[in-house]
């Protein structure tokens, strides 16, 4: 299993406007990340940031581990949906551009008055059109456990039988489990024949009188951000499940604590470096 540092775990010196695609690379060299997750959100339509990029990979010698489309699937409107759609084919050239296997994929976002059913035909009928473009180019979607349509183990497989493409798989968010109150470790349990990419984050719940950024649940539980190791995640026994099962693909840190970003970020490679020679 590789070590990879994903962008949104600096985001905010990115919104800023303090670090660009390039800067974050080389950043992501310095942190000890053996690749990078790049997002389409984050593209610069400049006519240079391919040029950019490539450079930057090439002087750190890391690979694009992922890039990540972020799309919404489940919005109203086939024009909107279309949109969507070739936000994840654009990811999908952009991945085969620099070399990725993998384009994360996104369900979507619940809207006023869209149904469960509504949504989940709209999320399968546009990962069908581009599962078959990304199998044309030898990439792998990989649909994160995220949101109400398929945060839980048992959507995203509903998701997945129902596109049925062998080029859409899962993007095991090791975290995001805890946010429609289901527990990581069996999540893995149901996933891990399905898994082809992974966000390696962990969360703590919130204690009375604690300040700071906070992620509700469903139920109503509170969590925030840690640095891996320092949550409730039991990562040691979600890495060995996945090892032990042959997974041998990226491990994408997403730090998404109040720390310091880049600090954060750093201590997050270093901790998960960790565990992994603890396995």
């Amino acid at each position: 299993m590789k070590t990879s540092l994903s962008i949104w775990s600096v985001h905010k010196s990115v919104y800023a406007e303090e670090m660009d695609n390039a800067a974050f690379i080389e950043f992501a060299a310095e942190a000890g990340a053996q690749g990078v997750e790049l997002l389409s959100i984050f593209w610069k339509e400049d006519g240079q940031e391919a040029e950019r990029i490539a450079a930057a990979l090439e002087r750190t010698g890391l690979a694009l581990a992922c890039f990540s489309a972020c799309n919404n699937l489940a919005v109203t409107g086939e024009e909107r949906r279309r949109a969507e759609v070739s936000d994840i084919i654009a990811s999908v050239d952009r991945a085969a551009l620099f070399g990725a296997k993998v384009v994360r994929v996104f369900s979507g976002d619940k809207e006023e008055s869209v149904t469960y059913e509504a949504a989940k035909g709209w999320i399968v009928e546009g990962l069908i059109v581009a599962a078959a473009y990304a199998e044309s180019k030898g990439i792998t979607l990989c649909l994160e456990n995220h949101g109400l349509f398929a945060g839980k183990a048992e959507q995203v497989l509903e998701v997945i039988r129902e596109v049925g493409s062998a080029s859409l798989k899962s993007t095991f968010d090791t975290g995001n489990f805890l946010l429609v109150d289901e527990n990581p470790s069996e999540a893995v349990v149901k996933l891990k024949d399905r898994i082809a990419h992974v966000h390696l984050k962990d969360f703590a719940p919130v204690e009375e009188g604690q300040v700071g950024t906070f992620y509700t649940s469903l139920g109503g539980k509170r969590f925030s951000g840690q640095v891996p190791g320092e949550g409730v995640v039991d990562l040691p026994f979600i890495l060995g499940e996945l090892r032990d099962h042959g997974y041998a693909g990226w491990l994408s840190v997403e730090y998404e604590g109040d720390e310091e970003q880049k600090e954060g970020s750093k201590r997050s490679i270093e901790h998960l470096s960790a565990i992994l020679q603890h396995l």
